[in-house]
């Protein structure tokens, strides 16, 4: 999973990219600080795999891991190239889905690059950026089908769709807000849009806001609103809290965030977020050469998963011995589990579920 963080400069993307990731990207009080885009790789916390890594001692710990791309701040006229636009969208293309961090916290320290904080204005400004350069992608598929058309009539389709989102866009709306059909979606695969990716709204709020009754908050209350509106998610989160959260150790961490009132840090929420947001599910393999997790869409059937870990598995796939992790740890280990005959063999037409502890068997 590959999450992009975008925002507007001075919005404290930065600094929650580095609290996140831990990559000491640059963070400073003025704007386009972020040049080129920063990445950090982290590991996605699984208290399962680290059950079965104490129950095998295995040679090798691999748990799933997760992309943070800190994308420099947007501005006005980054789809026409302003501010080095058209390198930064090109960098949001090739993300799965968007962290958009909206400043929602009033200081006098830290400027805006607005001159206030209005976190409905933030938000239309980077939309309408992504909006402005699908909606250049949209006209040239729009020309293309009404050629099409002279010579086969099936493209009228096409037309109808395509200038339907359009007029969509045309309005200031995003594509994640379009009311896609099954087969439209089809359609529109081979025009990927920026302003139709999953996004996760990251509200930055102060320290203050962070710990008080955040329904009292205005800012936080118009990005909600935003969200409900497309469909998004919403993550109330403050960037100097995760940025002293990144410096303690575990048993300090642990106590900070219950002190808050938490029960994980904000890494683990918007991981939670991401996974639910893109679909994505986790299943196990566990063995003492090596105990890992592996990510995959919900819905994937067993052959497909198996080619995750190596293609020759799908092309050879015989059957899939499955066990719900509930089950294998109140066994204790697999030789109990199945002598209880809890262990499964599941055939081609298998969907993983979340927490599936599979050993594939295939022949090539």
């Amino acid at each position: 999973m590959k999450l992009g963080m975008v925002g507007l400069p001075n919005v404290g993307k930065s600094t929650l990219f580095n609290a996140l990731t831990n990559a000491g990207a640059e963070s400073a009080n003025y704007p386009f600080c972020t040049i080129e885009p920063n990445v950090g790789v982290v590991s996605v916390p699984d208290e399962r795999l680290d059950k079965l890594a104490k129950m095998y001692q295995p040679n090798k710990f691999t748990p799933a891991s997760l992309e943070f791309v800190d994308i420099a701040g947007l501005v006005k006229g980054a789809s026409k190239g302003e501010g080095l636009g058209n390198k930064f969208l090109a960098n949001i293309r090739e993300c799965d889905a968007i962290i958009h961090v909206v400043r929602c916290f009033e200081s006098d320290d830290i400027i805006h690059v607005e001159g206030s904080v209005d976190p409905a204005r933030d938000i239309e400004t980077i939309d309408l950026e992504l909006i402005f350069a699908d909606l250049e992608v949209l006209e040239r598929r729009l020309d293309k089908a009404k050629k099409m058309l002279k010579g086969d009539k099936k493209y009228q389709q096409d037309i109808d769709f395509t200038q339907s989102l359009i007029d969509h866009l045309t309005e200031g709306k995003p594509a994640r807000s379009y009311d896609f059909t099954d087969e439209e979606l089809d359609l529109i695969k081979s025009t990927p849009l920026l302003s139709q990716k999953p996004v996760i709204y990251a509200a930055n709020l102060s320290d203050d806001d962070f710990k008080s009754d955040l329904s009292a908050n205005k800012h936080f209350a118009a990005v909600q609103k935003i969200a409900e509106q497309e469909g998004s998610a919403v993550l109330p989160i403050c960037a100097q809290i995760e940025a002293e959260l990144s410096d303690m150790d575990a048993e300090d961490k642990a106590m900070f965030l219950e002190d808050l009132g938490l029960e994980v840090s904000g890494l683990d929420r918007v991981i939670k977020e991401g996974y639910s947001l893109l679909g994505l599910i986790s299943f196990l393999t566990a063995g003492k050469d090596e105990c890992r997790a592996w990510t995959i869409k919900r819905g994937t059937k067993a052959p497909q998963a198996a080619g995750k870990i190596h293609t020759d598995f799908e092309r050879g796939f015989i059957r899939a011995e499955v066990i719900a992790f509930s089950d294998l740890e109140a066994c204790g280990n697999m030789v109990a589990a199945r002598e209880k005959g809890l262990i499964r063999s599941e055939g081609k037409e298998y969907v993983m579920q979340d927490g599936d502890v599979v050993l594939f068997r295939f022949n090539v």
